[in-house]
């Protein structure tokens, strides 16, 4: 249980600050919409890694982690996909 309750806190801390350092990255003024459009999508789905994953390590149940781990998941694939097409 201890080795668990140490993966969940070092990746809370971990997904708490990729999503704090994307959104400092997007801080900055863009000038066209579109890319405000992605900016804020890539900031969405950034944050919704780590609040997921948090929710995760919360789950009453295996069918309930394994719920929101595909979540953080999906949302992961997504952050990474608009910047490579974009």
């Amino acid at each position: 249980m201890k080795q668990e309750e140490n993966f969940n806190e070092k990746y809370r801390k971990r997904t708490f600050l990729f999503s704090v350092q994307v959104c400092k990255f997007f801080n900055k003024s863009f000038s066209k919409l579109s890319n405000k459009v992605i900016a804020n999508q890539i900031v969405r789905s950034s944050t919704s890694v780590a609040s997921n994953f948090r929710a995760a390590t919360r789950g009453r149940s295996f069918a309930e982690y394994y719920s929101k781990m595909c979540i953080v998941v999906e949302e992961c694939d997504e952050t990474i996909y608009w910047p490579q097409n974009s």
